[in-house]
């Protein structure tokens, strides 16, 4: 934090400055350091614009003696610009004099007022062309960091993503599901595929943004030992594997995977992500609607990471975590034995007489 100097305004400059805010035809008025006091030496009125009325300004500014400008802006003219002149030819103890006294003019006459800063090191700063591209800076973004960068970019990713897919809300298809996307035949077909059958079977769907639908990537019978190398592992997709496994009640579950690597692009992690659960329920309705053998678990599975996937991985995804033989049903509660007996609150201690 820099140090003040100690100096105050005059009741001289006080007055000044409160008589051009009221009459308001004050456009500038020059305040030096004197005698260890802010003093008014020099007040311009109102010609034209703030911008037009810089070129007066010149004549009043000397190449190595510093002084404060205080300027009302034209819009509105009831707010001030605090300008700063302080040459490159000035003598040290001016520079350092007039750099600590800055913040004390600008609070003892009433921050409020004073809504913008400008610091000048030569007359070629306070321009009609200078002061533009101090008003084109002032509006630019401000620089970002790393984090702020990312945040960013999700952002507009996820602007461009809602102006693109109408989510949810949208149109319907032909067995009344409301989704997001729309899906290929081979999409629909292989994914009703999997209800027809009792053994392994992986689908890999993923969004063809030229069209904003689903399209059918791969299919094939794979184990689950085979699984994490069956999904790219570079871009997103929506995996439908249908996995046979001694942990489900009806012998199998078609398992939802949604699989997002950190090396996707974001806007397509945005795009993957807004239309996630509306892909899982317009599926939810194909393999009711062929009467599929496994139910689709009501557990939805998401990873970064392919690899992880595994048996060990789908069994605590889906509550399977207990030992071969140890079913559980489609909603993940475990089915114990009918026969062994259920918890008893123990009685609590006997009352004393």
């Amino acid at each position: 934090m820099a140090a003040t100097s100690g100096i105050g305004v005059s009741p001289e400059l006080t007055k000044a400055f409160s008589d051009a805010v009221e009459t308001k035809n004050v456009r500038f008025i020059k305040v030096i350091i004197q005698d260890e006091s802010l003093v008014s030496v020099a007040s311009l009125p109102i010609v034209d614009s703030l911008n037009e009325d810089l070129i007066q300004l010149q004549e009043h500014l000397e190449n190595n003696i510093p002084c404060y400008i205080l300027a009302r802006l034209d819009d509105p003219p009831s707010e001030w610009l605090a300008i700063s002149y302080v040459p490159d030819f000035a003598n040290v103890r001016d520079k350092t004099l007039y750099a600590s006294t800055r913040s004390s003019l600008t609070k003892s006459l009433g921050s409020s007022v004073f809504t913008d800063t400008l610091f000048a090191t030569h007359k070629a700063d306070l321009t009609p062309e200078a002061y533009e591209a101090h008003k084109r800076h002032q509006a630019a973004p401000k620089p970002l960091s790393a984090r702020e960068q990312e945040m960013a970019n999700i952002k507009a990713a996820e602007r461009e993503a809602g102006n693109s897919y109408e989510g949810s809300n949208a149109r319907k298809n032909h067995i009344g599901q409301r989704v997001g996307l729309s899906w290929s035949l081979e999409a629909e077909d292989a994914v009703k595929g999997l209800g027809s059958q009792n053994n392994s079977r992986i689908v890999v769907l993923k969004i063809d943004p030229s069209t904003e639908s689903l399209k059918l990537d791969s299919f094939a019978d794979v184990t689950v030992d085979n699984l994490s190398s069956s999904i790219p592992s570079d871009e997103p997709s929506y995996v439908f594997y249908a996995w046979t496994n001694p942990y489900s009640q009806a012998g199998g579950d078609v398992v939802f995977i949604y699989s997002c690597p950190t090396t996707s692009p974001v806007r397509y992690r945005m795009v993957y992500s807004s239309a996630a659960m509306s892909t899982y329920l317009a599926a939810k309705d194909f393999l009711a609607e062929t009467g599929s053998i496994f139910p689709l678990a009501t557990k939805r599975i998401e990873t970064s990471d392919p690899t992880e996937l595994d048996e060990n991985f789908l069994k605590a995804g889906l509550n399977h975590d207990g030992p071969a033989g140890f079913i559980t049903n489609n909603n993940g509660a475990r089915q114990d034995d009918p026969a062994k007996p259920s918890f008893a609150k123990p009685k609590g201690p006997a009352r004393r007489r």
